[in-house]
């Protein structure tokens, strides 16, 4: 039986439009190669700096009652020289990401074959894990402000303040914990920062270990943010399920994704897991300005997001063909220029495309 999903497409900015082509165009393909079982009916929000140049807003004021009635958000990267950074993201991304409760937002790192990582280690030892980053409040809340500016210049005060709530801390050390039960290393790495944040990060870790004790199976470690970023370099073998806060997580997945060869090729899934609300599924890297409209992006991170998707969606063999299918092509050694290769955005969309062909003709044979 068919089935048939509502995506709503939001390009954005940048690289944002051509990545998200790519992967709406390779989804496409697997849909035709699916034997009838599902189909995409998509959705294009024009949203964006471009948009806020013409309207004054990143979104539509009605906009997320639009998105309402999808069963997930494609979106592809927002940021250009004509809109301030911390309008554009909490005019758009954050504006939904709050408002839909996605709370729960995971960004695996994955070190593909043919990729050659500027880490030594992953030349002899099968490296991969997850980053799950709390994504709702944390150092991201948007609590704070500014004031004082009328003393004159140099005399304004900007607080910013974290929100850490033991509601928001549980729900995403438990999904984490959920998450590493179907690991092949059963195990959760906190991150943390509590001798300095004596307040949020103290909460963050009597949960930890709260939670910890209902998942006698699962290895724990609790570890100070800084001393993580050296074990992603040095030990990264021992990571599986890597949770964390809101900024420690970005920053963290970001280190991540570099070590595996490029932004470019990391995916992530914002979720809403009570599934109130569609989850939105985006690449982790920015708009590029440097490279828009150049046809060199690497699309790997948009259409692996939509590997991300399908697994929402309850489509996992879908998911795992396109995953085989962008390991393929790296391996076959078609690859960008950000992890030194030469083809370019529709190149690399083509042999992920054909890689799927070919595994939907090897499944009938």
């Amino acid at each position: 039986m068919e089935q048939s999903f509502r995506i709503a497409v939001i390009p954005g900015d940048g690289i944002g439009g051509e990545v998200i082509a790519a992967g709406q165009q390779v989804l496409e393909a697997l849909a035709r190669g699916s034997g009838g079982t599902c189909r995409f009916e998509w959705i294009e929000y024009p949203w964006g700096s471009a948009y806020y140049a013409g309207h004054g807003v990143m979104m539509d004021p009605k906009g997320l009652e639009l998105l309402q009635d999808t069963d997930a958000i494609y979106f592809g990267a927002v940021g250009w020289e004509n809109v301030p950074d911390h309008t554009s993201l909490w005019g758009l991304r954050l504006n939904i990401t709050q408002n839909f409760d996605q709370w729960a937002n995971i960004r695996p790192v994955k070190f593909l074959p043919g990729i050659q990582s500027p880490l030594r280690r992953a030349d002899t030892a099968d490296l991969g894990w997850i980053v799950v980053r709390e994504n709702s409040e944390g150092e991201y809340a948007g609590l704070g402000g500014r004031n004082l500016a009328g003393r004159g210049p140099g005399n304004e005060v900007a607080v910013q303040t974290a929100l850490f709530t033991e509601a928001g801390c549980e729900r995403i050390i438990r999904f984490a914990f959920d998450l590493a039960l179907d690991r092949t290393v059963p195990k959760v790495s906190s991150v943390t920062k509590s001798n300095a944040q004596q307040y949020g990060m103290v909460l963050w870790d009597e949960v930890f270990r709260r939670v910890a004790a209902d998942y006698p199976g699962v290895e724990t470690e609790s570890i100070l943010v800084d001393a993580m970023s050296a074990k992603f370099v040095l030990q990264p073998e021992s990571l599986s399920v890597v949770v964390a806060s809101n900024l420690f997580a970005d920053i963290l997945s970001d280190l991540g994704s570099a070590l595996a060869g490029s932004l470019g090729l990391a995916a992530s899934a914002n979720l809403n897991p009570e599934r109130r609300f569609p989850s939105m599924f985006e690449p982790v890297h920015g708009s590029a300005p440097d490279i828009a409209g150049r046809g060199i992006s690497n699309p790997v991170g948009a259409i692996a997001s939509g590997a991300l998707m399908l697994d929402h969606l309850g489509l996992p063999g879908e998911a795992r063909r396109l995953e085989q299918a962008i390991e393929a092509v790296t391996a076959s050694g078609i690859r960008t220029r950000d992890v030194g290769g030469s083809a370019g955005t529709a190149e690399v969309t083509e042999a992920v495309i054909a890689a799927l062909r070919a595994t939907a003709a090897g499944g009938a044979g």
